[in-house]
């Protein structure tokens, strides 16, 4: 009787465990665009969950000047036509020069993983539908005030990009 009730129980867990990782499967989907207008290349990431936002990652590429890190290891002809004392950089992985040019720059007071992280918490928990509400009429000035510890000027931009990853 006690192998019989054994096996039962180990049935029951395997037929949980196995309703589970169905539950579990993410779907990684992501969008090249344009979060900050026209001067960096925004590369956003999201994973679902079904139609619910379980992470999302923001970074965007711009030109620097040559001592950030470059997310390029070129030379010769590949470099051809880059801005001379320039490289194409990560804004994530450049966080403090990047974010101190931005202090200088326009008296901003959040670093750009700080703002990126603000986002993406504010995405993840949503569902597509719930995001695309969430932001609807939302212009500049009110989302940078719907995202707690966000404080870029384009945030509806960021807001509208994690969305269109979503959506692909």
């Amino acid at each position: 009787m006690k192998k019989i009730l054994s096996v039962l129980v180990v049935l029951a867990l395997l037929l949980g465990c196995t309703a589970a990782l169905a539950e579990e499967t993410v779907t990684l989907k992501q969008a090249y665009c344009a979060p900050n207008g026209s001067g960096s290349v925004g590369i956003v990431t999201v994973a679902l969950q079904g139609d619910k936002i379980v992470a999302v990652h923001i970074d965007e590429l711009q030109w620097m000047d040559a001592t950030s890190v470059s997310v390029l290891d070129a030379e010769g002809d590949l470099t051809k036509g880059f801005p001379e004392g320039k490289v194409l950089a990560s804004k994530l992985v450049n966080d403090e020069s990047y974010s101190g040019m931005m202090a200088a720059y326009a008296g901003s007071t959040v670093t750009i993983a700080n703002n990126y992280a603000a986002i993406e918490a504010f995405c993840v928990g949503k569902t597509v539908a719930e995001l695309e509400a969430a932001i609807a009429g939302l212009d500049n000035t009110t989302a940078v005030d719907a995202v707690s510890g966000a404080t870029l000027v384009n945030t509806l931009g960021y807001l509208q990009s994690v969305l269109q990853a979503a959506k692909n």
